[in-house]
Formats: C-alpha cells, sequence, structure tokens
C-alpha cells in the first residue's frame, strides 16, 4: 500500500472533489450506452446496463461499507450505501428517505438527472431505465447488504402528468420470506478482479473530523464533516468503483461483440467521452490553471490513473510515464490507452 494521489489535497478540497468523483463515475453510462445503441441496438444496450451494474455494484457497495464502518444487513446500511455510490450522484440524484424501521423503508427522487437526461429521447427509453434496468440493479444493490431485500416501486416515470413529483417513489422491505436474489454470473467474474479485492489504506482515527459513517442516516451527507483521511479514502474507493464498473461494461460487451477489436473500440469510445468531461470537472472543481502543470494536476487526480498502485504512474517534469500495473492484468481503463 502506498499514500494516495488524493492525500496532497486539504480537506477542503476534497470535500469538493469527492461529490465531482461520483458524478464522473455516472458519466461511464452517459458515455459508453450510446456507443452500445449503435454497435448492439436499445434492446441489447438495456441488457448490458443491467449486466454492468448488477455485475459490478454489490462488490463496490460492501466496499464502501467496511470502509466506513457502517456494515449491516438493514434498511438503514443500504440507504447510507446508496449515498456514496457513482450509481446515485448526490445532488443530480436526489435522493429523500424516510425508515420505518430496520427491516422497512421508502425512498422518492424529489430530483433524477438521469430521468431528465433521457425524457427528451422518448417514453421507450424512459422505460427502459426506469422499469427494464431498475428493476433488477435496485435490487442488486440492496441484496448487497441482505438477499431478502427488495425494491419495489409506488410510481415511476414515464411521468403522468409530465410534470409529476417526485419523479420516482420506492419501498424498500426486508423478509425473510422472500426467496434469496440471485447473483448473475458476471459477479463471479468482476469479484475475481484484483480492483475488487484492492487493499487500501486504513482510515486514520485520530484525523479531525468523522472517522466513519456509523452514527445516524443522514438526510443529506456532508462531506465536509469526514476528516481528510476518510476523504482520501472515499476517493479511492470511488475510482475503484469506476474501474469495477467499467470492467463489467466491457464483460457484457465482449458477450456481444463479434470480434476483441470492436469490444476495445467501444470501451475506447466510452472512456474518451469520460475522459475529457471528468478532467474538465477536477479542473473546474479545484480551479487549476489551464497550462501544463495544471494538466498534470489533473492527470494526477483523475480516476483513470487512481488508485495509485492500482494503476502505476509517474506524473511529472512535464511527461507522464505509465508502468504495467495490476489494472492493466485486469484489463481496465489504462489498457485502452
Amino acid at each position: 500500500m502506498t499514500e494516495s494521489r488524493y492525500a496532497s489535497l486539504s480537506r477542503d478540497e476534497l470535500a469538493v472533489l469527492v461529490p465531482e468523483l461520483l458524478l464522473i463515475g455516472h458519466m461511464i453510462d452517459r458515455s459508453g450506452m450510446a456507443w452500445c445503441i449503435s454497435e448492439f441496438g436499445r434492446e441489447e444496450m438495456v441488457q448490458i446496463a443491467i449486466e454492468e451494474w448488477a455485475g459490478s455494484s454489490p462488490i463496490y457497495t460492501q466496499r464502501m461499507q467496511r470502509a466506513l464502518g457502517y456494515t449491516g444487513n438493514d434498511v438503514f446500511t443500504i440507504f447510507k450505501g446508496l449515498q456514496f455510490d457513482i450509481g446515485s450522484p448526490p445532488q443530480f440524484m436526489d435522493f429523500r428517505f424516510t425508515v420505518h424501521d430496520r427491516w422497512n423503508g421508502e425512498f422518492e427522487l424529489a430530483s433524477c438527472g438521469a430521468l431528465l437526461d433521457v425524457e427528451p429521447m422518448g417514453d421507450d427509453y424512459v422505460f427502459g431505465m426506469c422499469h427494464t434496468i431498475e428493476d433488477p440493479t435496485f435490487d442488486a444493490t440492496a441484496v448487497a447488504t441482505n438477499v431478502h431485500a427488495q425494491c419495489r416501486p409506488v410510481h415511476r416515470p414515464p411521468r403522468t402528468p409530465s410534470d409529476r413529483q417526485p419523479h420516482c417513489h420506492w419501498t424498500v422491505i426486508i423478509d425473510e420470506s422472500y426467496p434469496p436474489a440471485q447473483p448473475i454470473p458476471a459477479l463471479a467474474v468482476i469479484s475475481e478482479s484484483k480492483a475488487a479485492t484492492w487493499q487500501l489504506d486504513d482510515i486514520d482515527a485520530a484525523d479531525e473530523g468523522l472517522a466513519d459513517y456509523s452514527g445516524p442516516l443522514l438526510a443529506d451527507v456532508d462531506f465536509t464533516a469526514f476528516s481528510h483521511s476518510a476523504l482520501v479514502r472515499i476517493a479511492d474507493e470511488v475510482c475503484l468503483q469506476m474501474h469495477l464498473l467499467y470492467l463489467s461494461f466491457a464483460l457484457a460487451v465482449r458477450a456481444r461483440a463479434n470480434s476483441d477489436e470492436l469490444a476495445a473500440s467501444v470501451g475506447r469510445r466510452q472512456l474518451t467521452g469520460l475522459a475529457g468531461l471528468g478532467a474538465q470537472r477536477i479542473k473546474n472543481a479545484l480551479k487549476l490553471p489551464a497550462d501544463i502543470a495544471g494538466a498534470l494536476r489533473t492527470f494526477e487526480l483523475h480516476p483513470l490513473l487512481n488508485p495509485i498502485g492500482y494503476v502505476r504512474a509517474d506524473i511529472g517534469g512535464n511527461t507522464i510515464a505509465v508502468h504495467p500495473s495490476p489494472a492493466h492484468d485486469d484489463g481496465a481503463w489504462i489498457t485502452l490507452c
């Protein structure tokens, strides 16, 4: 284990950057799914999305639980996990939680950026996201905490009337009588990756600020309340979420591509779209200069090259040198460069 590249940022800078990283992780789909539609059609794109999330989110959900000390088997644990998931970045997706007891809860999306992205494309796309994709993937996220958890809609889009609020409303119920959810085969494959088991430094409990999320479920996470050490760990975990999601995406794409070249091409196009937008958001969020030093600093903090050790790269002296690393063994993003 080696000190994180994010350790060089101040606590205030990290509190700004972590939500940005969560949002950058959500852009993986925005960039990749358009190419899946063009290569495989809309119905296959939907199936790729299901396999991508269901093959990775149970792994990274449990990683964040362990990192922040809120492991459990109840609704509180499920809802905390959603607050640190690239599938539900704060503000872009405004989750509102209600907990009746440990085994019964509800959530609403007061506003869903993903829905606002898709609605202009028509009801078929909305139905694909809010029904076909969400049914198995919400359950996959929940069962990372308890295999007897079920997420079920009270209402969801397409919206009737067209300005209906909140955008959707779901119940989350854990009941031992529910048949245990079964993982998809991709989950076992992704679980064997270096990213899934990559060890990061423990959070320093002596650092000023919150070292974990073992306390009550909060309506909104205040990232400024966490310690510098905790924010560094969260940032690295979010980068691993992205690598795991891409590995699962790549697995689903390879199953449908008629050649390795096509599969790599879809992955590269996804990364190209994500890399530039992500870099721009990092630069703007941290007010980095528009020069070589600013560009190198952006590379240092970009999820493509993090966490350190998983991706081995020397950045400095106006150069970037990438070395063989566990990310190459996994076939992660860096292999597309």
